[in-house]
């Protein structure tokens, strides 16, 4: 069975790890399910950003060392109707400068 893995550049940590039933591919961006990502590496920020299309979401915040990269994922929290299946699950870039998207074999 495959899973979706989100794994940081700088030491190949797992960031997030979920099987495909609880990812969404959208827009070219990953939305994985929040049990599935280990929120020890981030920070929830109460910036918001409105999409025109999918609602109001948070930026959440990578640690990085001891700083932090902003707006490296996102979590939306009001979606629009079309989008609902995502409120709640994280967003994440196909590739951001910290961390990538793979899909990993389970163990």
């Amino acid at each position: 069975m495959t899973e979706h893995c989100i794994i940081r550049k700088k030491d190949g940590a797992i960031l997030a790890r979920a099987p495909a039933d609880k990812v969404y591919a959208i827009e070219n961006n990953w939305y994985i399910h929040p049990d599935y990502v280990d929120r020890d590496w981030f920070v929830t920020s109460d910036r918001i950003y409105d999409c025109p299309i999918k609602g109001s979401c948070l930026w959440v915040d990578i640690k990085v060392g001891k700083t932090f990269s902003n707006n490296a994922s996102w979590i939306y929290t009001k979606t629009l109707p079309d989008y609902d299946h995502i409120n709640g699950w994280y967003g994440f870039y196909n590739e951001h400068k910290h961390y990538s998207h793979k899909e990993c074999d389970t163990a």
